[in-house]
């Protein structure tokens, strides 16, 4: 006997999807993860403060960014559509000019933060790190915060290399937001 195939995940499977978890469609198939830690969202929030300022507001840097918490990305074509939730994610200024009406952003975004954590990592190194290329996301991190570690990604003819790593409590300068030094050790820190 042949197994049925199961049908592609859709955004409807996502909205269905239990309110205690974040939802995301991958190369048509759904994936549900906990919330994320308290660790893990505080690494998130003091990265996003860091940036924020300086390149979302333009407070002691360049400005030039619209940076956010959790976006909820719908990206490729119907129906090879994948949801992705980034931990947070930054679009130049100059490609996004207003937000979108809808609660997602079909505009691929210029930078993107995967926090890891155990439930996540795999996923996050592999699937969405391929999408994201797919895309033409120019820069990603990937940060975490149980070995304190941030490697730094640049696309290079759709494929990711990797810039940089970071450790402990580097001053860090990496692109693309590399007009201010980042201390790694307020990001670990209560």
């Amino acid at each position: 006997m042949v197994a049925k195939p199961k049908p592609r995940a859709t955004y409807k499977d996502v909205l269905e999807a239990p309110e205690h978890v974040i939802a995301e469609v991958l190369f048509g198939v759904l994936y549900t993860f906990p919330r994320p830690t308290p660790r893990h969202t505080r690494v998130t929030s003091n990265l996003g403060f860091d940036l924020g300022g300086p390149f979302d507001r333009g407070a002691g840097g360049p400005g030039g960014w619209i940076i956010l918490d959790e976006p909820e990305l719908h990206l490729g074509k119907p129906p090879d559509e994948d949801i992705l939730v980034p931990d947070l994610a930054g679009w130049r200024r100059t490609r996004m000019k207003k937000l979108p009406e809808e609660a997602y952003f079909t505009l691929a975004p210029d930078w993107v933060c995967e926090v890891l954590s155990s439930s996540t990592q795999a996923v996050d190194r592999s699937d969405k790190m391929t999408i994201y290329a797919r895309e033409g996301v120019k820069h990603a991190w990937l940060v975490d915060p149980i070995v304190k570690t941030l490697e730094v990604y640049k696309l290079r003819s759709k494929a990711w290399v990797r810039a940089k790593v970071f450790r402990d409590e580097a001053k860090v300068k990496a692109e693309p937001f590399a007009a201010i030094t980042l201390d790694l050790k307020r990001l670990w820190t209560l």
